[in-house]
């Protein structure tokens, strides 16, 4: 019995002393120092941002332990707090807020451990406060940076510098809605390691540089909204971990790659608003993961029967309107299941809109104003109503609905009813009766005994005629 007692309170005796450690452990842990260096150069770093009157010393002395700032986080390298992220700008309510005129000061660079650098709406005028990004002294933090993001700083001006090039782990660079200018550098293809490049909403020109070969674990490429000038690179087509491919509202030409066939992951590819030519490429037909497919306001002309579009199973969105495209609706469209807009407007597009086109599960918008379609609309009430307004077909001079099918609180905007009767259209300056189903009269004619066929003789023909022009009378 002693002997359980003993074993009990050596037990127990173990269970305290872990706990003590682990306490002290955590303790240590919360008090760990940061280095007498890295803080100085924190401080005066952020200094530069949010302007002199911020004494770090005084309202956070302890800036990774138990006074934080907002927007600094750190890590422990070998006993000492590091920072390794610095958010600047007001992305929460206690963040840190920028000054006016503010600076990007050499002691930033200090920061030996930083793995992810960002600022948000703090450069906000280029008349008044103009910023840019330092040129120099990257290299310092080619072996830690991961994240370089630059948002919505319309003051932040000048190019792109070339010594980004050197950043060799970084994965993420950001320069959105900036007020950068210049051409895209050359350098940005030794970023290997990249997974996401966005340079959109800029004022960047020239053209895209062909240097994307090495580039094969990017994910995200975004450049629209820009002044990019010239044909895509090739290169782009090396990109076979890409699931977004944005190049829209920049003035682009030429022909769409070849080389797109390689993109088999991509799931949004955006060209649209740029001046592409030469058609339709067969390697769209290729890119089997695409989800949405945006080409729209585009010169490039051709056929839209060249492509298999029944290969595009993942299809939700198709935006294909005011490319100059000819032929009819394939109704290969109608086997894309997962379809939910469709987008062919302002187009040269002909014959009869296939009823098809209904049987598309998910269809909730059909815009096909602005082309020579033609007949009958034929699709369901049901349809119809589903679809309300964001059915268009305006602009089509030959489209027309049934009356007495489609309720009047669905008749699609814009389009006539079809016309039952005999129209009059001046032909060579001369007007001509046209009657729209003469096939209908003339199985009239047979039902009263007068064969249609049986024209043999004066007083047959005379009949004949008399009663098409009864006829003709009664309907106007």
């Amino acid at each position: 019995m002693k002997s359980i007692k003993a074993v009990s309170h050596a037990i127990f005796f173990m269970f305290i002393l872990s706990l003590s450690a682990r306490c002290c452990g955590q303790e240590d842990l919360d008090i760990a120092p940061i280095e007498k260096a890295e803080q100085e150069a924190l401080y005066s770093t952020i200094q530069g941002f949010v302007g002199n009157s911020w004494n770090g010393s005084d309202l956070y002395p302890d800036p990774c332990g138990w006074t934080p700032i907002q927007g600094v986080s750190c890590d422990l390298f070998n006993g000492f707090w590091y920072v390794t992220v610095l958010n600047i700008g007001p992305v929460h309510d206690n963040s840190l807020s920028c000054a006016q005129d503010l600076e990007f000061r050499p002691q930033l660079f200090e920061l030996k451990h930083l793995k992810s650098l960002s600022f948000f709406n703090c450069f906000q005028s280029q008349n008044r406060f103009p910023a840019i990004i330092p040129s120099g002294n990257w290299e310092k933090l080619a072996s830690s940076l991961e994240s370089l993001e630059f948002r919505s700083n319309p003051g932040l001006i000048g190019n792109i510098p070339s010594d980004f090039g050197v950043l060799e782990n970084l994965q993420s660079l950001v320069l959105l809605e900036n007020g950068v200018t210049g051409e895209i550098p050359s350098s940005i293809g030794n970023l290997m390691k990249l997974k996401k490049l966005v340079l959109a909403g800029n004022y960047l020109n020239g053209r895209i540089p062909d240097v994307f070969d090495g580039m094969n674990e990017l994910l995200i490429f975004d450049l629209s909204s820009n002044s990019l000038s010239g044909s895509l690179p090739s290169t782009l087509g090396s990109l076979t971990s890409a699931l977004k491919l944005d190049v829209s509202h920049n003035h682009l030409e030429g022909n769409l790659l070849n080389e797109f066939a390689n993109l088999k992951n991509l799931t949004l590819m955006d060209l649209r608003n740029n001046k592409f030519s030469g058609g339709l490429t067969l390697s769209l037909q290729e890119m089997h993961s695409l989800e949405e497919l945006v080409v729209s306001n585009n010169p490039l002309g051709g056929d839209i029967r060249a492509l298999k579009w029944e290969n595009l199973k993942n299809l939700a969105i198709l935006e294909l309107s005011n490319m100059g495209l000819t032929g009819e609706i394939p109704e290969s469209v109608s086997e894309l299941k997962r379809l939910r807009f469709l987008g062919l407007s302002d187009n040269n597009l002909t014959g009869n809109l296939s009823p098809k086109l209904e049987t598309l599960p998910c269809l909730n918008a059909l815009y096909l104003s602005g082309n020579n379609i033609t007949g009958e609309i034929n699709f369901s009430k049901e349809f119809l109503e589903k679809m309300g307004r964001r059915f268009g077909a305006w602009n089509n001079p030959n489209l027309c609905y049934q009356v007495g099918v489609i309720s009047t609180n669905h008749v699609p905007y814009g389009v006539k009813p079809c016309q039952r009767g005999v129209n009059l259209l001046e032909s060579n300056s001369k007007t001509e009766l046209i009657n729209e189903d003469m096939n209908e009269t003339f199985h009239f004619i047979a039902s009263t005994g007068f064969s249609s066929c049986a024209t043999n003789g004066f007083w047959w023909t005379l009949m004949e005629e008399i009663l098409v022009m009864g006829l003709f009378l009664i309907l106007i």
